[in-house]
């Protein structure tokens, strides 16, 4: 599980498939609508494409893809989480944005091992809410095994 220091866990929440998921605020440069995109030739399928950020190019993973999940339904435009990563930013594709909440951490346990592996590469806790479960990824494990995974499938 995380490391804290018995402090909220602060959290972007969003949607991929009707899964909740989130990812620490903190870890979070910006939310973005549905944005141009640049397919890049002979990219991984998690690569969806590149956007233009105020002039710098920023990747963009589908996390569907990333997950295994299946594909997005056709004219839904994916909504851009932009992580800092170790190489700079990078745009996490998901279906809808929730909000910014806050999550005592008394409710959050250790990813349980019945998750498949795609999502527990990435799965670092998971929070229990009165109405879902929610998933928190760690986006830097997103960054490192999204195109080492994507080379395997």
């Amino acid at each position: 599980m995380m490391d804290h220091d018995h402090q909220p866990l602060h959290l972007c929440t969003f949607l991929l498939d009707s899964h909740a998921f989130a990812i620490a605020v903190d870890q979070v440069q910006e939310v973005l609508n549905p944005q141009a995109m640049t397919r890049v030739p002979l990219a991984p399928p998690v690569v969806h494409g590149l956007i233009n950020l105020r002039g710098e190019i920023v990747t963009a993973v589908d996390l569907r893809t990333r997950l295994s999940m299946p594909p997005r339904p056709a004219g839904k435009r994916p909504m851009n989480v932009v992580i800092t990563s170790g190489d700079g930013p990078m745009s996490l594709l998901v279906d809808d944005i929730g909000d910014v909440i806050e999550v005592p951490w008394e409710s959050c346990e250790d990813p349980p091992a019945t998750l498949p592996p795609t999502l527990r590469d990435v799965v670092v806790t998971v929070c229990k809410r009165p109405d879902e479960l929610l998933l928190v990824i760690d986006p830097a494990r997103v960054a490192a095994t999204a195109f080492v995974t994507s080379a395997r499938s």
